[in-house]
């Protein structure tokens, strides 16, 4: 699909996005321990950085729960950012190795087997408690 913006033909290979998209979201669920550790660690950093903002005590302490309500919404949404790089990786390789079709093809056997692994995982974890 080609986008013309005045100056520049931006062309997005539709193919590629979903395949990219489809391993991204295979790696997000078959590492989601991963996940949660990235999202704790930028949660934590836009904490960090949100404090410098304040000089007062008074009005840092009167708003920090919707501030740290807020920060763990971003923290969630980036935390993709990672996974969707990765994914793009591998989308790439397996493109470049087997051809686009198998590159979708294997993302969507990814989604599932991750899946699959995730809500296994879940439940062990709650028959473990």
């Amino acid at each position: 699909m080609q986008i013309n913006i005045f100056p520049i033909p931006l062309v997005l290979d539709t193919t590629a996005i979903a395949g990219a998209s489809l391993w991204s979201l295979g790696l997000y669920l078959g590492f989601s321990s991963v996940g949660q550790w990235v999202t704790e660690q930028i949660n934590r950093w836009f904490n960090f950085a949100e404090r410098s903002l304040y000089t007062s005590e008074a009005e840092f302490e009167r708003t920090r729960k919707a501030r740290e309500a807020q920060n763990a919404f971003y923290a969630s949404v980036f935390s993709i950012v990672p996974f969707l790089g990765a994914g793009a990786l591998c989308n790439y390789g397996v493109e470049i190795s087997l051809g686009k079709s198998w590159a979708i093809s294997l993302g969507i056997l990814t989604c599932i087997g991750c899946a699959v692994y995730e809500l296994g995982r879940r439940d062990g974890q709650a028959a473990g408690k």
